[in-house]
């Protein structure tokens, strides 16, 4: 079986830490070398089960860091990038549109120019290359309600400066393939669930806002709908996605899951008081609405049809089952939700939640 050196970004992060799991105990004949800059959102008790593993190297770095990024993919001669590594919490972007420029757009953009730079000077130059850019279905825009899905042929339509970065972000990636012949695939994917997500998401948010019984927030009427996706068919998807999908394709990863954030709110109370021992719904009170967020779209819905039929994907777990499994995750790992609920996060949640 051919041998091949992936570099990892973001891998210390949510989904990037379900990628590296699956990636090397899936493919023993992988080497993995995961760069992470280990800001408030990535974590190596994410990678505590792997991080002995001899085909595993962490490096702290910026991908920003165009010579850095250099001197990483020569010095372990990676042949594949699994691109994972971005800003997506749509309030930060909100507050801080800059940074989310920085990383998701400027970090691309370094890891593309790195990655051509030392490909093309290889005896094979691009054959044998790939890289594989993880994007998200914000970039279609919002959809009304009704039976409309966003497609691979969507057009762009970003409404948030998180959207904006990586729709630009996509757009380079789709550059280099076509003026470099840099051999590229991306994904887009609906919002995700499961292990190791850091709390300010929703759903990790309200498990450890219900373990405290502090207010459960929620945006205006809590209408908005969103399609959701748990993390390990989203990480099986990639595996998938960069062994057998097209080179210069674009694949669309949803689970089919369509959501009101309101309903998404009372079933994990549902299932967290259950589990916590209390009284049925003794956390509905906690429920506090507050001032929708600024261009808040009303509805993503992302169609897998190409992936499910060209590739044979399909999720592997009901909703109802995979945020079972995900409450409790997180309940038997409390440990992990208050070491990384602490400074920065508090500072930030405060902030936002503050007078509302």
């Amino acid at each position: 079986m051919d041998k091949r050196n992936i570099l990892i970004t973001g891998g210390a992060g949510f989904i990037g830490s379900h990628v590296i799991r699956r990636f090397l105990n899936a493919h023993p004949h992988y080497n993995i070398v995961c760069v992470d800059l280990l800001t408030y959102a990535g974590n190596l008790d994410n990678l505590s089960d792997v991080i002995n593993n001899p085909r595993f190297t962490f490096i702290k770095a910026d991908i920003v860091d165009l010579d850095r990024m250099s001197e990483i993919i020569a010095a372990h001669n990676i042949d594949s990038i699994i691109h994972l590594a971005a800003e997506s919490h749509v309030d930060r972007s909100i507050l801080d549109p800059f940074a989310f420029a920085r990383t998701n757009v400027m970090g691309t953009l370094s890891l593309l120019q790195a990655a051509k730079n030392y490909w093309e000077k290889q005896p094979e130059g691009m054959q044998g290359k790939l890289f594989y850019h993880v994007s998200t279905d914000e970039v279609y825009g919002s959809l009304e309600p009704g039976p409309d899905m966003f497609t691979e042929t969507t057009p762009y339509s970003p409404r948030s400066p998180y959207s904006a970065s990586k729709a630009s972000s996509d757009h380079f990636v789709r550059a280099y393939h076509h003026t470099y012949g840099m051999p590229m695939k991306i994904s887009n994917c609906s919002n995700n669930y499961g292990p190791n997500q850091f709390p300010e998401k929703l759903i990790p948010l309200l498990i450890n806002n219900i373990r405290h019984n502090k207010p459960l927030p929620v945006y205006g009427e809590g209408l908005n709908v969103r399609d959701w996706l748990y993390v390990e068919d989203h990480a099986a998807a990639i595996d998938l996605i960069f062994h057998n999908g097209g080179v210069g394709e674009t694949y669309n990863i949803g689970g089919l899951n369509e959501w009101k954030n309101i309903d998404i709110v009372k079933l994990v109370i549902s299932i967290t008081d259950r589990l916590l021992g209390r009284e049925p719904g003794a956390s509905l009170p906690l429920i506090t609405f507050v001032t929708d967020r600024k261009g808040h779209d009303l509805r993503y819905a992302i169609d897998p049809a190409k992936l499910c039929n060209e590739l044979g994907w399909k999720p592997s777990v009901t909703f109802e089952e995979g945020i079972e499994k995900t409450v409790e995750w997180y309940l038997a790992n409390n440990q992990w939700l208050d070491n990384v609920t602490s400074g920065e996060y508090l500072d930030f949640y405060n902030t936002l939640y503050s007078g509302r």
